[in-house]
């Protein structure tokens, strides 16, 4: 196969006639997924799980296994492992990479400089950190079942002398804003799949740059808005979707694809987010009840944070000046069944307690159960 040649951006044929009136859908479902977003008190510490959980699934859609629940443990201090660690690894890379690119666009563009930086972040100390983190590729990569030569690939993304010109062309149009800000992020993110700008971690920073690209055109008040779920449960469409426009130039099908996945992960992250809050209002109220303690924000704060917590990072992210009263306040909780012990301490290794209605909420699915209350 020869190297692909992409199309240069902005796409000048599209027909916009068909296009607009889904793109308008997917405006309306994320400005009510942001509508919610905004009422609540703080994004950071009530949507870590979610913040997490993408994590998890953007380095799935790439080959690792770890699972949320296995991410928050290790977290805790719970030995991963050895079969989980290097995932676990690359998922914590994620998590940190996502976490400088956000911190960036405080004061900074989008640009090609700040996602060389997220990239070294991403595969530091981790599967591909021999492969030129932080560097575009110099030489000719191809994607194809593994061991495959060239001749037998999938695709092959542009040549490797051709394709600063096209960096440049792809970084150009990021910061136009001639286009609507859904249209030109479905677009942005699959021009960057073709560019296949890095000798390995493309399909995990391209994923990063949806909700960047979104928060940067203000169609986003905070950059947290999750895909991954819908591209892991529809992946062979993704991946085809993404084939066919170097192949034949279906932008409109990808588009389509695109703009109906938002649409219908907007709907799904609304619904999560409604259920956190309501978690946190109702949270707020029983650990109040339970405990009637001066400490009863910052522990629900703390809980939130990390669903899955040892005794000694409750006490230390809770403010507590004295470890006898805060495990005194865990026991409390245990007790009511707002948490769950999931690992005795003893000596010098700190219980670990799960706050299991919000880890489910976020992993769409029971993992941790409540334990049924005493007789």
């Amino acid at each position: 196969m020869e190297p692909c040649i992409p199309d240069k951006l902005p796409i000048d044929d599209l027909d916009w006639r068909a296009i607009l009136p889904n793109v308008g859908k997917a405006n309306a479902a994320l400005a009510r997924y942001d509508g919610m977003l905004q009422t609540l008190p703080n994004p950071a510490i009530l949507l870590s799980p979610m913040t997490a959980n993408e994590a998890v699934l953007s380095s799935k859609i790439e080959g690792t296994q770890a699972t949320l629940d296995e991410v928050l443990e290790a977290d805790a201090g719970i030995a991963t492992s050895e079969l989980r660690k290097g995932d676990i690894e690359e998922i914590s890379n994620y998590r940190s990479a996502v976490g400088i690119a956000e911190a960036a666009l405080e004061e900074r563009d989008i640009t090609l400089s700040l996602i060389r930086e997220v990239h070294q972040r991403l595969l530091q100390g981790v599967r591909g950190r021999n492969k030129a983190p932080g560097q575009f590729r110099e030489d000719q990569n191809w994607i194809g079942r593994r061991g495959d030569p060239i001749e037998r690939a999938r695709f092959v993304p542009p040549n490797p002398v051709a394709l600063k010109t096209e960096l440049s062309n792809w970084e150009a149009y990021l910061a136009s804003e001639d286009e609507d800000p859904i249209l030109q992020t479905a677009i942005a993110h699959a021009q960057f799949e073709i560019l296949h700008p890095f000798k390995d971690g493309n399909g995990r920073i391209g994923r990063m740059l949806i909700p960047l690209l979104l928060y940067k055109r203000n169609t986003l008040s905070r950059p947290m808005f999750y895909m991954s779920e819908y591209l892991e449960d529809n992946r062979e469409k993704y991946y085809d979707g993404l084939l066919a426009i170097t192949e034949r130039g279906a932008w409109k099908n990808w588009i389509d694809f695109f703009v109906n996945a938002m649409i219908i992960q907007a709907e799904n992250n609304l619904e999560k987010v409604r259920l956190i809050r309501n978690l946190y209002d109702e949270t707020q109220r029983r650990v109040v009840d339970i405990t009637h303690s001066q400490f009863s924000m910052a522990t629900v704060n703390a809980l939130f944070e990390r669903p899955v917590i040892s005794s000694t990072m409750f006490a230390d992210s809770a403010g507590f000046n004295n470890r006898v009263t805060a495990n005194n306040m865990l026991r409390q909780l245990e007790a009511d069944n707002v948490i769950t012990r999931i690992r005795e301490g003893g000596g010098r290794t700190p219980a670990v307690y799960a706050f299991p209605e919000l880890v489910n909420i976020a992993e769409g699915r029971d993992i941790f159960r409540r334990r049924p209350p005493e007789a």
